[in-house]
């Protein structure tokens, strides 16, 4: 997420009650999660295992939970509760904000654009021409959509992302301030859901077709032209690459890789980054013709007994 305008890390630092360690009039142009992280962004860190991968990517703000040697050009915020301070961040630059009419007259929807009765369009949604928005179709606030669009009765674009941090107490939330964004020509299917991203984006790029019942999590990325079938699961944090096919039912982990052109089977389960231009399936998966051979041995070795 971007701020409206740049801030001071002593502004933030004010604003969270904290220390900061580096130049008062250093920049912060936003917040974002490491794996997601721009050239401007804070992002926050509260265990040791990852205080180098924080320390040393793009972000050039970080926010933890113990005072290191800053590098250079950066700025720390010191924090007892990194979490806690960058959910507090989230809701101060982007808070709920409460509708009272089905289409927000905050939304920009463009020429030629069709809403059915009953879809719910959310505060600072863009839309763009040509689009067809089906009844009871729900676009959460902030969502961003190209031109000719197809989004089925049921669906949900830009729902909460799954993300929660363990308590004593329970389950902490870490509030979503991120966007989904549908690119041109992209259809979406009855009762499909889009999780938006946690501070950035999940995207959906241009020609991409899903079918019903499908779940994307947060921070998802899906290349151009693919085709994703009906139930499939996809975790957070995923990159699906241009041309992909996933028949119905797949499984897709977190944090992978689908090559370009990668096609799989349906009722498969993808526990690990695949490469692109072959065929897969299985439970995990592996290359259909190898999975088939292999089948085939053991089928003979059981007959032989």
């Amino acid at each position: 997420m971007k701020f409206p305008q740049p801030l001071t890390v002593k502004e933030l630092a004010g604003f969270l009650g904290a220390r900061f360690i580096g130049d008062e009039t250093h920049l912060v142009t936003g917040i974002n999660e490491i794996h997601m992280v721009e050239e401007g962004d804070l992002t926050f860190v509260d265990h040791p295992k990852y205080y180098n991968k924080a320390l040393h990517s793009k972000a050039t703000t970080i926010l933890i939970n113990k005072e290191v040697e800053c590098p250079v050009g950066k700025a720390l915020i010191i924090s007892e509760k990194p979490f806690d301070d960058y959910v507090s961040l989230a809701l101060r630059f982007r808070p709920f904000e409460s509708a009272a009419v089905m289409i927000s007259p905050s939304a920009s929807i463009g020429e030629g654009t069709v809403i059915q009765p009953g879809a719910f369009i959310g505060n600072h949604v863009t839309i763009g021409k040509n689009c067809l928005i089906h009844a009871n179709a729900s676009v959460y606030d902030h969502s961003v959509i190209g031109n000719q669009v197809i989004i089925h009765s049921g669906a949900v674009i830009g729902a909460d992302a799954y993300y929660f941090q363990r308590r004593p107490d329970g389950w902490k939330k870490l509030e979503s301030c991120g966007r989904t964004v549908l690119e041109n020509r992209v259809e979406i299917g009855a009762l499909t859901s889009i999780d938006r991203g946690v501070s950035g984006d999940t995207v959906i790029s241009e020609g991409t077709k899903i079918d019903n019942h499908v779940q994307i999590g947060h921070d998802t990325f899906v290349g151009r032209n693919c085709l994703i079938g009906a139930h499939c699961a996809i975790a957070g944090v995923t990159r699906i690459e241009d041309d992909v096919i996933l028949w119905a039912r797949v499984s897709v982990n977190k944090d992978l890789v689908i090559g370009k052109g990668a096609i799989v089977y349906a009722m498969s389960g993808i526990d690990k980054s695949i490469e692109g231009g072959k065929t897969y399936w299985g439970v995990p998966v592996e290359e259909a013709r190898k999975k088939w051979k292999d089948m085939a041995k053991l089928r003979r070795l059981i007959e032989g007994e």
